[in-house]
């Protein structure tokens, strides 16, 4: 359950540099430039997106402008798995999680 989130895969002319296009804005007209998992502050979904990508390892910078992602691998990093990250971002109920249950609230005398 959640918002799926579409997401097309480029590689750039220079190797080790991967783009993300997804079909929501994360940032509106901001910039978020992430360097390390260290300097991730916040909890907003670009936050929480670049966290989730520097712990898949291999990743240098992590660069969020509106709905682009842009990854910066470090030498010899592997981007396989990285597209399912974002795609996932906004998945909240996987297989195995048990859905939350609301207690119904007494009848009223």
């Amino acid at each position: 359950m959640g918002q799926p989130v579409s997401v097309i895969e480029t590689h750039a002319k220079r190797g080790g540099i991967i783009r993300y296009e997804l079909n929501r804005v994360l940032t509106g007209t901001g910039h978020e430039i992430y360097r390390s998992t260290d300097q991730i502050d916040g909890d907003r979904p670009p936050d929480e997106l670049a966290r989730r990508i520097f712990a898949h390892g291999g990743v240098e910078t992590v660069s969020i402008n509106a709905s682009m992602v842009t990854v910066d691998m470090e030498k010899g990093g592997s981007s396989e798995g990285l597209k399912e990250i974002v795609e996932d971002l906004y998945t909240y109920y996987r297989p195995g999680v048990e859905v939350p249950a609301f207690e119904e609230a007494p009848p009223e005398e």
